[in-house]
């Protein structure tokens, strides 16, 4: 007869997917309640997609969250009540995830170039020195290693959130403060259109991030 796993075997070997849809037990609410069972997000309510984001950029955003590096009212006391291997292994979960068919969906009929958002995408704005977006987060926003995540695929409403904290200065866990520079230049109008611009990329030939 095996014995049941004991608790420190199941602290050792945490079940991502058990904390995904039900929570940790000690704290951690369910990812899915606020990131969908796929990990598509919820566009309206601006909760981003994690499923196919890099694995390491995800867990610098856990780990952040519960070391105050990054702030929120809703992640921060959830990844303070994960464990660093809790962390590590939710991380691992989700960037392997496919990414959802409503996603993909979402981005069949991406803007073009020349719409005002493309413009800053593709051109950036080099008379405020504002690179183009797509020089860090790669060709259509798909995102690049542990410090550019993809934007395509995500909601503009959670991208919007995210440009509006770097630039009031209430997220500030970038890379050499380049994010807070490129915020900085952008007014309500730039921020807008860039952001629906992202939400339309095609995410279909993702298989996770570079």
């Amino acid at each position: 007869m095996c014995a049941s796993p004991s608790r420190a075997d199941a602290a050792a070997h945490p079940s991502a997917a058990a904390i995904a849809q039900a929570g940790n037990g000690h704290g951690a609410a369910p990812c899915m309640a606020c990131h969908g069972s796929r990990g598509g997000g919820q566009v309206s309510s601006g909760f981003p997609r994690l499923a196919g984001l890099n694995q390491a950029y995800l867990l610098k955003q856990l780990n952040d969250y519960a070391s105050g590096a990054r702030d929120n009212t809703i992640m921060t006391p959830v990844a303070r009540t994960l464990t660093a291997t809790e962390r590590e292994a939710l991380a691992k979960y989700y960037s392997v995830m496919p990414v959802p068919a409503a996603v993909i969906k979402a981005g069949a009929n991406p803007s073009g170039a020349d719409a005002p958002g493309g413009q800053l995408a593709l051109r950036g704005r080099w008379s405020k020195q504002v690179p183009a977006c797509v020089q860090c987060h790669g060709p259509h926003g798909m995102g690049v290693g542990q410090h550019f995540p993809p934007l395509a695929g995500q909601s503009a409403a959670y991208i919007a959130s995210q440009l509006q904290a770097w630039q009031n200065g209430t997220r500030h866990n970038d890379p050499l403060q380049l994010m807070q520079h490129v915020a900085s230049a952008l007014d309500s109008a730039d921020i807008k259109q860039v952001s629906a611009w992202f939400a339309t990329q095609p995410v279909g030939a993702i298989k996770g991030t570079p």
